[in-house]
Order: structure tokens, then C-alpha cells, then sequence
């Protein structure tokens, strides 16, 4: 074992010695992207060296997800580990690390709970995302952002508007397929038809856009009762989903105005409502009530050109308010409530043909009133510098240093990246960099029910490097290959001690890995079929827990990580519609630190079935799971087995055109 890690950092290694030879062939492409609509994005380069996937709006509608996270699962494989279906928990895993230490943004500003790491993906109305970016692993120089230990995620709502004034609306329904099932109580229950109808998601919008201001509103409403059936794989009886209740609701509004110079100001807000009964465990009658509210406001100004024509900027200023209240069968409920103000500066100085220096800073205020971690405030933030750097025509290497800060201390964290790029069809990217994370306040001040935070607890902290190599053939298909190994101490992680439980940097961590990705767009004419679209993908992830008094030779793996993951897809279009044939799989994965209970692999099918009524109506059917297999994401919380989604939606309809 040892003999095959030392091949694969030496394998790493060589490849980046590759990456670092010259040529002299052709230019780098000139990168600046002026005025994407993105928000909080102007001064940044549409090509870096970490690998990085896009999900567009076109795979949006296609897919019809009814959360981002299924919609990360189905579009670019990402593994995610779930307690239920629609408003249960769901945690995002890149390269071996799950939500908390994955940088989730808004519009280019951090998202993620200073409570807990987490983020709650279903606040989030899947009509009003233009585009999610997703880039892996540590060396992310594009946003800068503290935290991002697996890697960063951004999601990029809509903003620009057509002219004149438009209306878009949607609706879906999922069902469930009944059956007779057996109580807990060992009753025998007949098939619940009300299982066909058991979840309904309704979106409307609507829009007004001019030359210089923009003008948008989004509302949607959700009932999920989440009655479907699963196998109790102790008793190998067939039960029936309850306890699982959801209502949630939520919508938002933004405003947009262009100036002369190509500057733009938008004010957005937007607000989130749910209730939700969860069940202690996924296979447990006792249930616990939870409310749930967020508000986020934000206003962003972005200059492409600002004072002189080589200098562009961009600022926010945001806030973000969540509320949560927890009571499990009826006891006294506890209220978690947290404020956090934040400042974002960036700015692009394009100095000449050959440098561009890239600097900017972040400051967030965490203002936290809760029953578990008591009143506590909080700023963190740090400033970075970037150079961009061509040494050669195509060679380009961007070193970064941030100074991150919660307020105590400073903490350097730097990064290099290479762009290399040969061939007109080849691209090798390179990363090395340093990565950080200060701790939440549940590790630091949590009280209460057998736990006990830790104020004395360090930063999480670790280094990694990663190489990628992308061949692209015309514009018809791409191969992307990346090798990454990444290592990590002091990490957080709550244990049992003498007097309950409580975190300490015990954690530590290595992780090797690849992701390959294959896709195609063939032109085709047969009949009305206008292209086809295959693409697969693969990920290899080997972790080695070197924590609890493991070492090498043990061989623990971090547990909910799947080692292998596959994906493939192949999209089928005709003009006006499409049929999409997509297949998931995860192998096995273990629930506990000591690898002794296991989670059986399984293999998801879903067909997408997508057709264009006139310009702006699309109606759209999904069968997930079409093998009815019975899996668990998470430890005894059972997901659904097969299910259909029907829908329609109307977008963009231009019910006052301009004149």
C-alpha cells in the first residue's frame, strides 16, 4: 500500500513538472470577462488552473431537479448523503469532504451557516439560479474566499432582463407508487392512492427590462408529505415513509441599473419560510418539529472600468439573517438565531500585456443569540493578492497569498496555480495551496443535552496539490483527467469523553484521488433527432483517517465517502424537446470511523423527458430510480424508491412587449 501512495504523489509530482515546461506555439487567450451578470465576479478570468464544471440553465430546465442538491447529484455526479427526500437534510461531498468545509456562495458572497458550516440548499428557488460554478479542491484563486477546504460552489442568480415585461410560472407534482405496507406496530395497511399526489412545488415570476434598469420578483410555495414506501432492512418488511411533513415558502426580489460606463448597481433581496416534521431517526415514530427562517439582502456595484481603463472593481455589501426552532415531541424548543454582516473588495489591475495583479479583501461581522451556544459575536475576513503572470505565449502561473482573520490573529495562506496550454486542443492546469478553516461556534461555545464546546479548539488546517489535463477535440467532445492528493490536521471532529461529548482537533486526514470526465455533442440528422449527447464520468476517492489512534497500515476511510463513483448520461435532441437516459452509482461506504457496518452500493436510473410547446411553454416528465432500488444515503434514514415528477412551466412570456 505504501509502494502504490508513494507512485501516486510521485505520478502528481511529475505531471506538475510537465506543466512547467515552455512553449512557445501560441498566446494564452486573453481571459478578462467584462460584465458576466454574475455578481460579485467582473474582475476575475473566465480560465483558471483549478478544475472547475458549470451547470447552465439549459441543464437547469433539463433536469428539473427540485433542489440544488439533487440537481449537484444528477448533473455532475457529486456524491450527497441525505436524511429523506424533499426538506430533509442533504450534505454536498467534494473530494472527500462534506458541507462545512465547502465554500457555498450567493452571487460570489459566502452562504454558509457560521452556526454550523452548513447551508440549507432547498432556501434556494431552483427557477430564479442562471447558472451554478463549481470548483474543486483547495486552490481556488477566483473568489478567495476562507473555508474552502474541498473546494467552492457558486451560485449565480438571474439578473438581466429582455425588454418589456414578463411573466414565467411553474408547477410540478411528484408521485409516489403505493402499496400495501406493515405499521410498527405490526399492523397491515392497504395502498395509500394519495401517494400519487404527494408533493407539489408552484413558482411564478415576474420581470421588466429596459436599457438601464432591470426589475425582477420571484415567489414559490412547496408541500411535500414525503409518503413513500422503503424496505426496513432489519425486519425486511415494507414501511411507510410519516413523520416527515414539509411546508415551506419563500421569494425575493432585485433591482438592476446600468450606468454610461458599463457599471451596474443591483439591490437584491430575497426571504425563506418552512416548517418541517423530522423524525428522530429515518426509521423512528418520534418526531420533532422545526421552523425554519432566512432573509438575505445584498447590494453589489461592479465596474468593469473604474477611475482608468486598465482597473476594474467590484463591491458588496450584504446581510444575511437565519432563524431556527427546534422541538422534538412537544419539549421546551430551542432557538438558534444568527446576523452576520459582510464586505466584499475586489479589484483587477490588467498592469500590461503580460501581468495583471488582482487584489481584494473580506469582512464579515457574526452576531449569534442561541440557546445552544448562548450570545456571541464574531468578525473574521482577510485581504489577498494575486498575480497573473505569462512567462512564456502560453504558459501562465498565478501565485496568491491571503492573510486570513478571525480577529486574533493573522494566518498567510498561499496558492499557486499553472495554466499551460501546448496545443490549441490541450489545456494542463496545476495547483498548489495551502488550506484553512477557523472553527464554527457550535465546536467552540455549544452547550446543553450531553455536549460541550471546545473555546480552546485551533483552526482546521492542511495543504494540497492537484493536476489536470483537458483534451478537446473541435468543438464536438473533451476528455478532463485529475489527479489531486490532499492532506489535513487539527481537524474538528466531537468525540465521547469522561463527561459527554465534546470536539477537539483530533482529526487527520489524507486523500487521494482522480476525476475523469468524457463529453460529447454529436450533430446528427436522423429525422428530427438533432444531437446526441453522451458523457460519463468517474471518480476514485481513497481517504486514510489518521485519527482515533489509526495509522497507515489500518487503512480507515472517512466515513459516507464512496470510493468509486460513476456516472453516465446520454441526451438525445430533436429542436423542441429532449429524452435524457442518466445512471448514478456509489460504492460501498462505511457509517462508522472503525469501517465495521457498511452501506450497500447502489445504482440510481432516471430518464428525463423534456418537449417545447410553442416559444415559452415546456412541459416535462422525470422517472427517478427507475430500478425501485432501496438505498440509504445516511445510516437508517431510507430514501425513496421509484418515483415520477410531471410539470410545466412558462418562461419568459412577454404578456406588455416594448414599443
Amino acid at each position: 500500500m505504501k509502494k502504490a501512495i508513494l507512485f501516486y504523489a510521485l505520478f502528481l509530482f511529475g505531471f506538475t513538472a510537465l506543466s512547467g515546461q515552455n512553449s512557445d506555439e501560441e498566446d494564452l487567450e486573453d481571459y478578462t470577462d467584462f460584465g458576466a451578470d454574475e455578481g460579485i465576479t467582473v474582475t476575475q478570468t473566465p480560465e483558471r488552473p483549478a478544475q472547475e464544471l458549470v451547470i447552465t440553465r439549459e441543464d437547469i430546465e433539463r433536469i428539473a431537479a427540485p433542489d440544488v442538491a439533487t440537481l449537484l447529484e444528477e448533473a455532475l455526479d457529486m456524491p450527497i448523503t441525505r436524511h429523506g427526500a424533499y426538506g430533509n437534510s442533504s450534505d454536498v461531498n467534494m473530494r472527500g469532504f462534506s458541507t462545512e468545509r465547502i465554500a457555498i456562495l450567493i452571487d460570489g458572497v459566502p452562504a454558509n451557516s457560521a452556526m454550523s458550516g452548513d447551508f440549507d440548499f432547498y432556501t434556494l428557488p431552483m427557477n430564479n439560479i442562471e447558472r451554478i460554478e463549481v470548483i474543486y479542491g483547495g486552490g481556488d484563486s477566483k473568489y478567495n474566499v476562507s473555508g474552502a477546504l474541498g473546494g467552492v460552489i457558486n451560485i449565480v442568480t438571474k439578473k438581466k432582463q429582455p425588454p418589456g415585461w414578463r411573466f414565467g410560472f411553474g408547477f410540478y407534482t411528484i408521485a409516489y407508487l403505493p402499496g400495501a405496507y406493515t405499521e410498527w406496530n405490526g399492523e397491515k395497511k392497504k395502498a395509500q392512492p394519495q401517494d400519487l399526489i404527494d408533493t407539489q412545488k408552484l413558482d411564478g415570476s415576474i420581470s421588466w427590462g429596459s436599457e438601464r434598469f432591470s426589475f425582477g420578483a420571484h415567489l414559490f410555495l412547496d408541500r411535500a408529505e414525503n409518503h413513500y414506501l422503503f424496505l426496513d432492512s432489519f425486519l425486511y418488511k415494507i414501511r411507510r415513509k410519516q413523520h416527515n411533513e414539509v411546508w415551506d415558502v419563500g421569494g425575493g426580489a432585485f433591482l438592476s441599473w446600468n450606468f454610461t460606463n458599463l457599471a451596474k448597481l443591483i439591490v437584491n433581496i430575497d426571504a425563506y419560510y418552512s416548517d418541517r416534521t423530522l423524525p428522530a431517526t429515518g426509521f423512528s415514530a418520534v418526531e420533532g418539529k422545526q421552523y425554519d427562517v432566512t432573509v438575505r439582502d445584498n447590494i453589489m456595484f461592479e465596474a468593469p472600468v473604474f477611475l482608468r481603463d486598465d482597473i476594474s472593481m467590484e463591491a458588496s455589501v450584504s446581510h444575511n439573517y437565519g432563524g431556527m426552532e427546534y422541538a422534538l415531541n412537544n419539549t421546551t424548543p430551542s432557538r438558534h438565531d444568527q446576523n452576520g454582516v459582510a464586505l466584499i473588495n475586489r479589484w483587477a489591475w490588467y498592469m500590461m500585456k503580460t501581468v495583471t495583479l488582482r487584489a481584494g479583501w473580506d469582512f464579515r461581522f457574526i452576531f449569534m443569540d442561541s440557546t445552544g451556544t448562548g450570545t456571541r459575536s464574531r468578525p473574521d475576513g482577510g485581504a489577498y493578492i494575486t498575480a497573473e503572470i505569462d512567462l512564456a505565449r502560453t504558459l501562465r502561473i498565478i501565485p496568491s497569498l491571503k492573510l486570513s482573520t478571525d480577529g486574533s490573529a493573522a494566518v498567510p495562506v498561499p496558492k499557486l496555480g499553472i495554466l499551460w496550454n501546448p496545443l490549441d486542443f490541450i489545456t494542463v492546469k496545476n495547483n498548489y495551496f495551502r488550506s484553512f478553516k477557523f472553527p464554527d461556534f457550535d465546536d467552540l461555545y455549544w452547550t446543553g443535552l450531553g455536549y460541550s464546546g471546545n473555546p480552546d479548539l485551533h483552526p482546521e488546517d492542511g495543504w494540497g496539490i492537484d493536476a489536470a489535463a483537458e483534451l478537446r477535440w473541435r468543438s464536438i467532445a473533451s476528455l478532463e483527467e485529475t489527479l489531486f492528493f490532499q492532506y489535513t490536521r487539527d481537524s474538528i471532529h466531537w468525540h465521547q469523553g469522561l463527561y459527554g461529548w465534546e470536539p477537539q482537533n483530533i482529526g487527520e486526514a489524507a486523500f487521494f484521488g482522480s476525476d475523469t470526465r468524457l463529453k460529447a455533442d454529436f450533430p446528427v440528422s436522423l429525422g428530427p433527432v438533432k444531437k446526441i449527447s453522451p458523457q460519463a464520468s468517474y471518480q476514485f476517492l481513497l481517504t486514510y483517517l489518521l485519527s482515533y489512534g489509526y495509522s497507515w497500515e489500518d487503512a480507515k476511510r472517512i466515513p459516507y465517502q464512496p470510493m468509486h463513483t460513476f456516472g453516465a448520461a446520454v441526451d438525445v435532441s430533436w429542436g423542441s424537446g429532449s429524452v435524457m437516459v442518466s445512471g448514478h452509482y456509489e460504492s460501498v461506504r462505511y457509517y462508522t470511523v472503525t469501517n465495521t457496518i457498511e452501506l450497500v452500493p447502489y445504482l440510481l436510473l432516471n430518464v428525463n423527458v423534456n418537449q417545447n410547446i410553442g416559444e415559452y411553454l415546456r412541459v416535462f416528465a422525470v422517472f427517478r430510480n427507475l430500478l425501485n432500488r432501496s438505498y440509504e444515503s445516511y445510516n437508517r434514514y431510507p430514501m425513496p424508491g421509484f418515483n415520477i415528477t410531471l410539470g410545466v412551466r412558462m418562461s419568459g412570456y412577454p404578456f406588455i412587449k416594448p414599443k
